[in-house]
């Protein structure tokens, strides 16, 4: 008895011994292959896609394929999980994530980070803060609407330029309650991805007047990309930097508009936040974040924009000019550059510079504005004075003058 239960035994080891040694071994694309192998851990990573299968297991290859290197020898591969888990919980739960095309699921839903922030782990905190306020929504545009709307009161952040830094992870940001336009963007971006909701950072190296970079955020409605920003719940592709964007450059680093690229992208960022000079060369800056040159599309969008205001006869023009002094307005040599931005209550309706001596006296720095509205133009002088002038425009076309004393 004892024999045949022995002999049992061995025969049981043997199938198994046997299915061990027979069992197909797991493929992977070429792809997925040469990221893993050109890892400084490539036996962590393959037994990361061991402990997955179908979608999840699918979607840790691709990210995994496409992360900046950096990313995947040292990130968390608990924070990739967790990333993974909670992009697929928002699959499960919200119908706008359902009827998404894969590859915008893939690019803008399910993507771990936005540019170059800190890796930290946001999608499970904003998903737990945000998933209440768009539960009750029954649309895409509706869930975008209750993010941006609640979004400052929910995480405490506000814009302000003395945060410590300007590529904020959203905890960063959370913590300090201070972000300038690249970290509200990040978080911003964060927040939608998080309920499942495609968004992507958009930006410029550099507005056409030299003022700076900006950055913004896009989300994908009804098949197309739409713009948004922090402090703007509703008004999609109605935002104050239009009539800038309208005089970017598409041949020009410097002065083009970009959206970032998770995967396959046939551009880069430009990261200008990463220059260790000031007036570094742009060609200098990292380049491992993809992107989409998507200059063209703004400059078109903001023409059609001027021309269907213009023909509905609901705006007219606000041309301000800058000057030295009070009274002395008469020559190109009197005029000054000034920044200058223009508000509607607490509404940013744009914003620039004044033209310079060296331009037409006709030149003149211009905005599209709604008809019979109060505006205010806040400037600093001089002295580096804040100064605030409320202007009263009606129905046709009106020439402000701001002075630096």
């Amino acid at each position: 008895m004892k024999k045949n239960h022995f002999f049992l035994i061995l025969c049981t080891l043997g199938i198994i011994i046997a299915f061990l040694t027979i069992r197909p071994k797991q493929t992977y694309s070429p792809e997925i292959e040469a990221a893993i192998n050109a890892s400084s851990r490539p036996a962590a990573l393959y037994q990361l896609l061991a402990q997955y299968n179908g979608a999840h297991r699918e979607a840790l290859e691709y990210l995994i394929t496409y992360m900046p290197k950096a990313d995947r020898d040292t990130m968390s591969l608990d924070l990739l999980k967790e990333n993974v888990e909670y992009a697929f919980m928002a699959y499960d739960k919200y119908p706008w994530t359902q009827t998404l095309p894969k590859e915008i699921f893939y690019d803008d839903v399910l993507p771990y980070y936005v540019v170059d922030e800190v890796r930290d782990s946001w999608r499970r905190e904003l998903h737990e803060l945000f998933a209440p306020v768009v539960d009750t929504c029954t649309t895409l545009y509706g869930a975008i609407c209750a993010v941006n709307r609640n979004i400052p009161k929910m995480t405490g952040v506000e814009y302000n330029t003395r945060r410590e830094k300007t590529n904020q992870s959203p905890r960063e940001s959370m913590r300090q309650g201070m972000a300038s336009c690249t970290g509200l963007s990040i978080l911003l971006v964060d927040a939608c991805r998080a309920v499942g909701i495609p968004a992507r950072f958009v930006g410029t190296a550099s507005w056409h007047d030299n003022r700076g970079n900006h950055s913004w955020t896009e989300v994908w409605v009804d098949g197309e990309w739409r713009v948004t920003e922090y402090y703007f719940p509703s008004a999609l592709d109605h935002l104050w930097f239009m009539a800038d964007a309208a005089k970017a450059d598409p041949n020009d680093r410097n002065y083009a508009i970009y959206a970032t690229r998770f995967g396959q992208a046939a551009d880069w960022f430009p990261m200008v936040w990463c220059a260790e000079e000031e007036n570094e060369p742009i060609d200098s800056l990292p380049r491992y974040i993809g992107a989409e040159n998507v200059t063209q599309h703004y400059i078109d969008l903001a023409h059609e924009q001027q021309k269907l205001h213009l023909e509905a006869g609901t705006h007219t023009l606000l041309h301000i000019a800058g000057y030295a002094k009070q009274g002395v307005t008469q020559h190109s040599t009197d005029r000054a550059i000034i920044g200058v931005d223009v508000f509607s209550g607490t509404i940013q309706m744009g914003g620039g510079l004044t033209s310079s001596p060296q331009q037409d006296m006709n030149d003149l720095f211009t905005l599209l504005v709604p008809k019979n509205a109060t505006y205010e133009l806040r400037y600093a002088n001089g002295a580096g004075e804040q100064q605030r002038l409320t202007v009263n425009v009606a129905d046709t076309p009106m020439t402000i003058n701001i002075y630096l004393e």
